[in-house]
């Protein structure tokens, strides 16, 4: 297989195609909202949760870990305007299947010997969690007891299911 960004200016093409005024969309998001979710490649937010270009900050990460993003979602905050962070987790989530140990094991065994790589991984909490829904409701906790976030900010946190595309508020 070839890699994939030697592709990325031909599939363009009808994007630029159809791009319309989105040109013109203001920089701050209109619905007000920020959407912490998974990088899992199987989870398109903006599809299931029928939101367009210019609606929201969409925050993406390995479990959708809130902590993970606190920068991001200050910037919105304070800079864009956003008023809403909503959590969204989902079902087989790679993140309820190891530990950061195991990870960590991982990268030292690829670079065997390499004392700096194995100082730098062993600092990184990979922020696993073994219960779905239990992760989103600390996350949302987290985020109600974060004080650099707003304090008038609507948080919810939300499990979307990859089987159906259902999603599900859990608080």
């Amino acid at each position: 297989m070839s890699p994939q960004h030697t592709e990325f200016a031909k599939r363009n093409e009808q994007y630029v195609a159809n791009f319309g005024d989105k040109g013109s969309l203001p920089m701050p998001p209109d619905k007000k909202l920020i959407i912490v979710t998974c990088m899992d490649a199987r989870l398109d937010p903006a599809a299931h949760l029928g939101i367009k270009e210019g609606d929201a900050h969409i925050i993406r990460n390995a479990g959708g870990v809130a902590k993970d993003e606190l920068r991001s979602i200050i910037i919105s905050q304070r800079l864009l305007g956003t008023r809403e962070v909503a959590v969204f987790h989902h079902t087989d989530c790679g993140m309820l299947t190891f530990a950061s140990d195991d990870v960590r094991s991982i990268v030292k065994d690829a670079a065997k010997g390499d004392a700096n790589v194995a100082a730098r991984v062993d600092a990184i909490d990979f922020l696993e969690f073994k219960n779905l829904e239990e992760s989103v409701k600390d996350d949302v906790a987290w985020l109600k007891n974060e004080p650099l976030l707003l304090p008038e900010t609507t948080i919810t946190g939300w499990i979307y299911d990859v089987k159906n595309g259902k999603v599900s508020q859990v608080v």
